[in-house]
């Protein structure tokens, strides 16, 4: 699939669900108000729309939520999409969770195929993940990083770049990845929802976090990647890898190559933009068939805009009024 600038679309991020056990500032107002059952896709349907993408060329796809393993049987869904690893199919499945049901699930997402996950990380510090979640426990979350240590898979930590929050840490949390062996990537906060406060108060730049770490840590461009949009830069001290996705100092719009599905059958085509596909329409129409479903995704992708519009500033609504937990992380 070729987008009208070019860019080949080889990976798909599905959000299965957009509940939470956890309530993260960044992420969602602290009085959600979630979906009905009757609109969400059953799994059946988003593995019938997966194997559609895979079929069009998606070479990766990222389980997401709202918490991905929240969902009841999610795990037949991983199973799946596992199946279809290998020549003419998928190259790699993954998973962005916030850890606290992986004492449970790593062994299945490794059986199921998984080799790395993301897990969503932001301090180290008890009192402050439990303001950043709202009402969430460091330990489960870091219990079910080493149990996925443990079943074999690869492990990324994820935190928000939060001024003001968690900006002292990230030394620390880079010199603790590398004692674990998990790489670690920060991220800008992105104008995504409504969220009860100001975001200008919470951007922090990571053109300047990457010049603090650098007084610290020997920092070196990496040729590594993962098909995402972060940029890798080895760490010396550690042998391990600093990942910085910077959707507001230094957007990664021209080298995009990823869409989003969300649980409902919504398609965006860009992160930053309103403009979607509803998927969920044609999927349910028992007159509609496979090569009728691949059009309807096609006319999509041919609507994928060259970038986003992201903006913050004080004063300023949100970019996109959905909330990140509806279009998936």
């Amino acid at each position: 699939m070729l987008d009208p600038f070019g860019r080949r679309i080889s990976y798909l991020r599905v959000s299965v669900t957009d509940r939470c056990d956890l309530r993260c500032v960044y992420c969602m107002a602290e009085d959600m108000t979630f979906l009905p059952k009757k609109e969400v896709l059953s799994l059946e349907e988003l593995d019938r729309l997966c194997g559609t993408f895979i079929g069009l060329g998606v070479e990766r796809i990222r389980l997401t939520g709202g918490e991905p393993l929240v969902r009841k049987n999610v795990i037949s869904l991983f199973r799946n999409l596992g199946a279809r690893i290998g020549a003419g199919g998928l190259k790699e499945l993954t998973v962005t969770t916030n850890g606290s049901q992986l004492t449970k699930m790593a062994d299945d997402l490794y059986s199921a195929g998984v080799r790395r996950i993301n897990v969503s990380l932001d301090t180290l510090d008890p009192q402050k993940f439990a303001a950043i979640t709202r009402w969430g426990k460091l330990e489960p979350t870091l219990d079910g990083i080493f149990a996925a240590k443990a079943a074999g898979l690869k492990v990324k930590i994820n935190a928000v770049a939060l001024k003001g929050v968690n900006e002292e840490e990230y030394d620390r949390m880079l010199a603790w990845c590398g004692e674990h062996g998990f790489d670690l990537t920060l991220i800008e906060t992105m104008p995504m929802g409504d969220i009860s406060g100001d975001r200008t108060d919470q951007y922090l730049p990571l053109s300047l976090v990457r010049e603090r770490l650098a007084k610290t840590w020997t920092l070196t461009d990496s040729g590594h990647t993962t098909g995402g949009p972060a940029r890798y830069y080895d760490v010396a001290q550690t042998g391990g890898r600093l990942g910085l996705i910077t959707p507001m100092t230094h957007n990664f719009c021209e080298s995009c190559n990823r869409v989003r599905l969300t649980c409902t059958g919504t398609l965006y085509m860009c992160l930053g933009q309103d403009d979607a596909a509803d998927l969920r329409a044609p999927l349910r129409d028992p007159d509609l068939d496979d090569d009728g479903l691949r059009e309807k995704i096609l006319a999509a992708i041919a609507r994928k805009p060259k970038g986003h519009d992201f903006i913050i500033g004080r004063a300023r609504a949100p970019a996109v009024a959905r909330h990140m937990s509806v279009t998936g992380g």
